[in-house]
C-alpha cells in the first residue's frame, strides 16, 4: 500500500525501506527499489562516539547452579590488552524479570550484532574511564506451576549474580574486589537487595529511582499480583530496607523529586485545584522511598549519599540532571570501586554524608544553610 495513492501499489513501484547496523557500525537506512532489486542507502550518519568505536563487545553464556541458562552483554574498554591492562574494574546494570518456567528464562534475547547504542546516562560511558561493563546479565525470577517466583527472590536474585560475577572474573578480565553494580527502578531494588544479601560479591552500589519498602506498595508491584496482606513474609524478605542492617557497602541513592512511577513515588502529592492554589506552602508528602531507606542506612552508619534532582520524574531529562547524575556516579565509582575506599575517610558517614548540599551542577558543592535557616534552603538539593 502507499500512503500517496489509493488501492494496491504495482510490484514495478514497490519501495521498502530498510536499516542496516553491526556491532561496529551505526545505523543507517537504504531504500529496496523493485523490481531492479537495488539497494540505495538514503543516509550517511557518523559514528556517534567515536572514541568509543573499536569497544569490544560478546554476548556469553554461562549457567547457574540450579541449571538456568544466562547471557550477558561483555564489553571491553577500546585498546584494552589483557596480558598488559591486567583485570579491570567492572560495573554490572541489571534488571530482573519474572518467568514461569526456565526454558524460558534461559531464552537468548537481542542479538549479538547489534550496534551498541550509548544513551545519556548509560553505564557504558564508563568505557571511556577504564571500566569492564557487564550488561544486561539475566536475573530470572522463576516460578514453575503454581510456585510463586518471588517467593524465593532473593536466593535466585544471589545465584544469579554469583553466576555472572564468576564467569567474568574466570576470564580474567575483571578485577574480584572491583565489581560495582547498579541499576534503574526495579534495577535498583535489584541493587539494594544485592549488597544486603550479598556484599562478598560488590564492593558499592548505585541505586536510581528506586523503591525499597514493598510494604508501602500493598497491592502489588512488578508481576507480582498478590497483595501484602497476602504474601506478608514475601513483601518483607524482598524489601531492602527491612535488611538495612546487613548493607555494608557503600551505596549512592539517586532520585526524582517528581517521580510519578507508582511503584517507586519520591513522594506522594494531595493535589486538586484548591491545593494547586497553595501546593507552594502545603504539600502533604505520604512516602519517601529513597528517603526513607537512606535514613534507615545512616541509622546503622552505612556510608550513603542520597542526590534528589529537582523537577525529575522516573527518569531524568534536564541537561543539568543527566550531568550531575554522571558526575555522582562516575564520583562514587572512582572512589568507592576504583581506589577501593569502602570506609569512611576523614568525613564519618553520619558527619559528611547527612549534610546538606546546594546543587552545583557537577563542581564542588557547597554547604547548605543551617537548620534554622531551612526554610531559605535552594529548591535544588543533595541530601
Amino acid at each position: 500500500m502507499s500512503d500517496k495513492i489509493d488501492g494496491d501499489l504495482p510490484l514495478d513501484q514497490l519501495k521498502i525501506l530498510t536499516s542496516k547496523e553491526s556491532k561496529t557500525e551505526n545505523t543507517q537506512y537504504y531504500l529496496q527499489i523493485w523490481p531492479e532489486k537495488k539497494q540505495v542507502q538514503i543516509t550517511n550518519f557518523p559514528h556517534p562516539y567515536p572514541q568509543l568505536a573499536s569497544l569490544y563487545k560478546e554476548m556469553i553464556r554461562y549457567q547457574r547452579k540450579d541449571g538456568v541458562q544466562l547471557t550477558a552483554k561483555l564489553y571491553l574498554p577500546p585498546g584494552y590488552d589483557q596480558s598488559k591492562d591486567g583485570p579491570l574494574p567492572c560495573l554490572v546494570w541489571s534488571y530482573p524479570g519474572e518467568f514461569k518456567s526456565k526454558d524460558a528464562a534461559g531464552q537468548v534475547r537481542g542479538s549479538p550484532n547489534e550496534f551498541s547504542g550509548i544513551g545519556a546516562t548509560s553505564p557504558l560511558l564508563w568505557l571511556a574511564r577504564g571500566f569492564a561493563i557487564l550488561s544486561g546479565p539475566t536475573i530470572p525470577i522463576v516460578g514453575e506451576g503454581d510456585v510463586e517466583a518471588n517467593d524465593s527472590y532473593v536466593e535466585q536474585l544471589v545465584t544469579s549474580a554469583e553466576a555472572a560475577v564468576e564467569e567474568v572474573v574466570r576470564r580474567g578480565v575483571v578485577h574480584p574486589d572491583k565489581i560495582a553494580v547498579g541499576g534503574h527502578s526495579y534495577g535498583a531494588f535489584m541493587t539494594a537487595n544485592l549488597l544486603a544479601h550479598a556484599p562478598h560479591l560488590f564492593c558499592c552500589g548505585i541505586a536510581r529511582s528506586g523503591a525499597y519498602n514493598r510494604t508501602l506498595t500493598p497491592f502489588g508491584f512488578q508481576n507480582e499480583d498478590r497483595t501484602l496482606w497476602e504474601a506478608t513474609n514475601t513483601y518483607v524478605e524482598m524489601s531492602p530496607f527491612m535488611s538495612a542492617n546487613k548493607i555494608k557497602r557503600p551505596i549512592l541513592l539517586i532520585h526524582g523529586e517528581q517521580d510519578n512511577n507508582s511503584g517507586t513515588l519520591t513522594m506522594q502529592v494531595i493535589s486538586c485545584f484548591i491545593w494547586r492554589i497553595v501546593l507552594y506552602h502545603l504539600t502533604l508528602i505520604f512516602q519517601l522511598q529513597s528517603d526513607r531507606f537512606f535514613n534507615a542506612l545512616k541509622g546503622h552508619g552505612v556510608q550513603s549519599r542520597l542526590v534528589i534532582l529537582p523537577f525529575e520524574s522516573h527518569g531524568y531529562s534536564a541537561r543539568e540532571s543527566i550531568m550531575h547524575v554522571l558526575w555522582e556516579s562516575d564520583r562514587w565509582l572512582q572512589k568507592y570501586c576504583v581506589n577501593g575506599t569502602s570506609k569512611a575517610d576523614s568525613e564519618t558517614a553520619a558527619d559528611g554524608e547527612s549534610k546538606t548540599l546546594a546543587a552545583s551542577g557537577g563542581g564542588a558543592a557547597s554547604e547548605g544553610v543551617s537548620s534554622e535557616g531551612f526554610s531559605s534552603i535552594p529548591r535544588s538539593l543533595l541530601w
